[in-house]
């Protein structure tokens, strides 16, 4: 069985192998995928994030909630919380600063930022995924930790989270920790791959 840091390092290295032209069809075509379905229908606080390191890009998906009147976010690292993420309101042409990792952010006030509880959508990157809703993310377990309160509910309830990745990054199986918080579904660029029947 193939080490999670191997996994990491060759699935990283095919998604940065894309042409641009590839990176843009496919980001397409997944937005094309998400934007049909019901929760994307009904959902009208959706997160993103700023592709890096050849993540599939989640921009026309937010062009399409846009024009639908959707209310896009972007993740943001906490201050005296490093380890946790807070979401603010993103729109096109809204100023933008790095983090300590050197990826976009907006740069909003910090009263203005909201919980992963007032959203309906979280849309995560990864690096793998199996068709039972686990993931491998970039080792940071910053998605992990936010949303680890969903852990101790005993009912379904908002935020849905949902991995967007490549087809190519769908693995057979990845073990599930017991911190790890599964996704409800994946989007690639030719199917969903769903978790529960309201998607």
């Amino acid at each position: 069985m193939t080490s999670r840091p191997a996994l990491r390092q060759d699935l990283r290295q095919q998604r940065r192998a894309l042409s641009p032209a590839e990176h843009r069809q496919r980001a397409e075509q997944l937005a094309r995928q998400f934007s049909v379905t019901r929760l994307f229908r009904a959902s009208r606080h959706i997160a993103c994030y700023i592709a890096n390191d050849g993540e599939i890009d989640p921009l026309a998906l937010m062009q399409r909630a846009w024009a639908l009147g959707k209310t896009c976010y972007l993740p943001v690292l906490h201050g005296i919380r490093p380890q946790r993420l807070w979401f603010a309101a993103y729109r096109p042409g809204d100023d933008l600063v790095y983090n300590r990792f050197g990826i976009a952010e907006p740069n909003s006030p910090r009263r203005e930022w909201v919980h992963a509880r007032c959203l309906d959508i979280i849309c995560t990157p990864l690096v793998a995924f199996d068709a039972q809703g686990n993931r491998i993310g970039m080792g940071g377990g910053f998605y992990d930790r936010t949303l680890a309160f969903m852990q101790r509910r005993r009912s379904w309830r908002r935020p849905h989270m949902i991995g967007l990745a490549y087809e190519f990054q769908k693995v057979d199986i990845i073990a599930h920790r017991p911190w790890d918080v599964p996704l409800q579904a994946v989007v690639t660029e030719q199917r969903v791959y769903r978790q529960h029947e309201m998607l």
